[in-house]
């Protein structure tokens, strides 16, 4: 509980420190007094929801980030374990990836508007190619990284390729398939957002602009809330499912949460006997003599 406070502490710390900085007009270099208010936004937050246009835009934006972010899952982890698995895949796919992977994926919107019929399908294959490189350098660094010996078990007892595939390559690839598609989301919401601004109709990333356009700087910092939200609430989500299903591995790293481990305490060993001291064990043997 106590860590909970201060997590919204410090949340009501970087809103109280917000307005008042807009509020008294503070120009130190950076120019607070062009930035609304937090109760102006507040208020302006409060508009937008009353009305339908916002919930239409939030549907619009969560359906092309699920729809692009689940097929960059699907195709990125196969693509991953078929470059780590086979050299042949390796040597086919892995210039052609390499060339393409350093291609911000916000620059591919002319491709997208000349290659698909539709905005939105534009937009999907955006963020789908945003979140997919993430998740196939992930898995293929992960999926080499595995310990052979389980591999050479596996075979020992008779299991084939796709055996191993079941249970050695995919279950010890979880943790880092995971750390790519967390990674993979983020970018993804990042790149969603700038195509609904270049090419979009509808969405928040639309809303913003179309906000910024029309100086209306209250709603563009209501439509950046709103983006700040549903990334976090998105990230959670992927992290908590990846804690389900690899809740099988040890946890050395921290856990919030959880409890410290009790420290170790070393066992004093026992006091050694006192080594016999030459003179006095001959006494003991005289002493012995005489009393026979």
């Amino acid at each position: 509980m106590r860590r909970y406070v201060l997590r919204v502490l410090s949340l009501a710390a970087a809103l109280g420190l917000w307005q008042a900085l807009t509020s008294l007009n503070v120009d130190l270099w950076l120019r607070f007094s062009q930035f609304p208010t937090v109760t102006d936004v507040g208020r302006a937050f409060a508009g937008r929801v009353s009305g339908p246009d916002y919930w239409t835009d939030l549907t619009d934006s969560l359906t092309r980030i699920l729809t692009g972010f689940l097929l960059a899952a699907v195709l990125g982890v196969a693509t991953g374990v078929l470059v780590a698995r086979s050299r042949l895949a390796e040597d086919l796919l892995g210039p052609v990836l390499e060339v393409i992977r350093p291609i911000p994926a916000i620059a591919l919107v002319p491709v997208a508007i000349l290659l698909f019929p539709s905005n939105e399908q534009g937009i999907v294959f955006i963020t789908c190619t945003a979140a997919f490189f993430p998740v196939l350098v992930s898995t293929r660094h992960a999926v080499r990284a595995l310990t052979p010996v389980w591999e050479e078990a596996v075979r020992t007892m008779g299991g084939g390729r796709w055996r191993i595939l079941g249970s050695v390559v995919l279950p010890g690839a979880l943790p880092g398939v995971f750390g790519g598609l967390s990674v993979g989301i983020g970018v993804s919401w990042i790149c969603v957002i700038s195509a609904e601004m270049i090419s979009g109709q509808y969405g928040v990333g639309y809303r913003t602009w179309q906000d910024y356009t029309v100086v209306d700087y209250a709603g563009v910092f209501v439509g950046m809330v709103t983006i700040g939200v549903l990334g976090w609430l998105t990230s959670t989500a992927v992290e908590l499912l990846g804690r389900r299903l690899t809740r099988w591995l040890p946890r050395t790293a921290y856990v919030p949460g959880a409890r410290p481990p009790r420290p170790y305490r070393s066992v004093k060993p026992a006091p050694a006997a006192p080594a016999a001291v030459p003179g006095r064990a001959r006494s003991e043997e005289a002493r012995d003599e005489h009393l026979v």
